[in-house]
């Protein structure tokens, strides 16, 4: 868990540092630390580490997140819902957890989702991103 607010540090400073607005950098934390986050509840000890990978040109920003763990096994059951709908498993996580996907989707443009049992999981978070307008020059 300590490395989730190492990610969201050395992300957002880098973010800020090259330029992109405040709303945007923060709207791609959120979404990275809720990625990071079902890393470390989720893979568990099924993967010992994790990368997190961003790249940024003119227009958007793009976060991986990837783990070596053991991969979800439910999600095929997952994909097949309607957007929204709830499966009868989800009622009993639904008021601790189990909302992370929802916050990522909110946040940025595009959530893809690649896991596979004994594949471990690759999160891509794709988002448009904004500029600081530049600094006024005074003579």
């Amino acid at each position: 868990m300590l490395s989730v607010p190492v990610m969201r540090q050395v992300l957002g400073d880098t973010l800020r540092g090259i330029g992109v607005n405040e709303e945007s950098v923060s709207d791609i934390l959120l979404a990275a630390t809720e990625a990071c986050t079902n890393v470390v509840l989720h893979a568990g000890q099924s993967a010992r580490a994790y990368t997190v990978k961003a790249t940024v040109d003119n227009a958007a920003c793009r976060v991986e997140v990837t783990d070596a763990g053991q991969g979800c096994r439910t999600r095929r059951a997952a994909a097949r819902r309607q957007p929204g709908e709830i499966g009868p498993a989800d009622h009993a996580n639904l008021a601790e957890s189990g909302r992370g996907f929802a916050i990522m989707r909110a946040c940025v443009d595009a959530v893809t989702l690649h896991s596979a049992p004994g594949e471990g999981t690759h999160v891509v978070l794709d988002k448009r991103i904004h500029w600081e307008a530049p600094l006024a020059r005074t003579a």
